[in-house]
């Protein structure tokens, strides 16, 4: 009896544990959404050759943040993206970066990828580049 006791804790642990880490879609961003949370020390990403073309926000109950990101290349010529060309806008106006980001694009490619920005109290409104 004792057996089927801890099995099914074990199963229920490992099933809410499961539903912790599930990332659901928060939303869609459109293209022409704008915020005007103040940017007193004038937090940006760092210039670069690259433009979001869509963004599409996800999270989990565990408070990890995550973006789908299609990302365009505008240069003629070879580019890696990294973590200081892109920057999230949070719902308590913080500007993050993402944890660990490195991708090679050719010119003029357009890629989407999934960033992570860690674990946050706050949700994602926007990410961008400074040519966004």
């Amino acid at each position: 009896m004792c057996k089927r006791i801890l099995l099914c804790l074990l199963f229920v642990s490992a099933w809410a544990q499961a539903d912790e880490d599930t990332l659901t879609l928060d939303r869609v961003v459109p293209n022409n959404f704008e915020l005007a949370f103040p940017n007193d020390s004038n937090i940006q990403p760092t210039e670069s050759d690259f433009r979001i073309v869509n963004l599409a926000l996800m999270s989990n109950e565990a408070g990890e943040r995550w973006a789908v990101a299609t990302i365009k290349n505008m240069a003629s010529g070879r580019r890696t993206l990294t973590k200081s060309d892109l920057m999230a806008l949070t719902a308590n106006g913080r500007r993050i970066h993402p944890r660990e980001l490195s991708q090679s694009f050719n010119g003029d490619e357009t890629i989407s990828l999934v960033v992570n920005f860690g674990e946050i109290k706050f949700p994602l409104l926007s990410v961008y580049t400074r040519n966004d």
